[in-house]
């Protein structure tokens, strides 16, 4: 049995507000370059800042399910922002945050549980899958806002690549998680309006929808052709491939440092 949510149900967990704390704290030392080691500060605030924006992802499902029927979100904590009361952890934090180190690919996975037979109408369910990814834009369009307003003079190059590589995974989430694959979000938007059978037929595969894109990314031909689509959205919004480039390299503190990127901030 599940009740309407309390105001205890919707109080913003500490966990995230630590989150938060630590994007905020490395964003600041990527600014005023007080870390010791920069790439290890832009990797923590990337990373951070990678997470809140998970965090919001599934924060967005839920209240617009909670707004359309489903009482029962509030008692499962999902209210709170708090990334330890998903569904699945591992699908929601670990994955995404292990496919931006491996590939610099931002790609959230499924993670609250809606109790789908509360809502009625179509478009209140396809609006629920819709405001992840419409979340992962409006983070997007704050990253990349600098850049397409001239709003970047007296910035730090270090925090300007940080932020560049940071509007990258999130418009790569927006665009991976609104495409038509089962397990991600774009196929919830369009489920509702599918045959009950086409439904039944293609619910066994939806497990493997995020790794089968996330394979699929893997192939040469293909990574080649999305990242050039990406780039040529990043450059109307006055982020060029060098930035999301340097961003990627400071980021990957693991890798070998590239003279050429550096040779800006010096």
């Amino acid at each position: 049995m599940s009740t309407a949510s309390s105001r205890s149900d919707r109080r913003t967990s500490p966990v995230f507000l630590g989150i938060a704390a630590v994007t905020a704290v490395t964003g600041w030392a990527v600014w005023t370059d007080f870390a010791a080691d920069a790439r290890i500060a832009v990797f923590l605030f990337v990373t951070s800042a990678w997470i809140v924006s998970l965090c919001l992802h599934e924060y967005a499902h839920a209240r617009t399910a909670l707004h359309s029927g489903d009482i029962s979100i509030g008692a499962k904590g999902y209210l709170t922002l708090n990334p330890l009361k998903y569904t699945h952890a591992l699908l929601s934090i670990v994955l995404p945050v292990i496919f931006v180190i491996m590939g610099g690919i931002g790609l959230p996975g499924g993670a609250v549980f809606i109790e789908r037979s509360r809502i009625r109408g179509r478009w209140r369910h396809s609006l629920i899958s819709a405001a992840g990814p419409l979340t992962n834009l409006l983070f997007a369009a704050v990253c990349t806002a600098p850049f397409w307003l001239g709003l970047l003079d007296g910035v730090p190059l270090v925090f300007r690549f940080a932020l560049a590589f940071l509007a990258l995974l999130q418009v790569t989430a927006a665009i991976l998680n609104f495409l038509p694959v089962p397990g991600l979000d774009g196929y919830g938007v369009i489920e509702p309006w599918l045959s009950r059978k086409f439904r039944a037929q293609v619910e066994p595969f939806a497990p493997f929808g995020l790794l089968a894109v996330f394979g699929i990314l893997f192939i040469p031909e293909v990574n080649h052709a999305f990242f050039e689509g990406i780039d040529a959205i990043l450059g109307g919004l006055g982020i060029s491939d060098l930035e999301t480039y340097c961003g990627q390299n400071y980021y990957r503190f693991w890798t070998t440092r590239d003279e050429f990127c550096q040779s800006f901030v010096s």
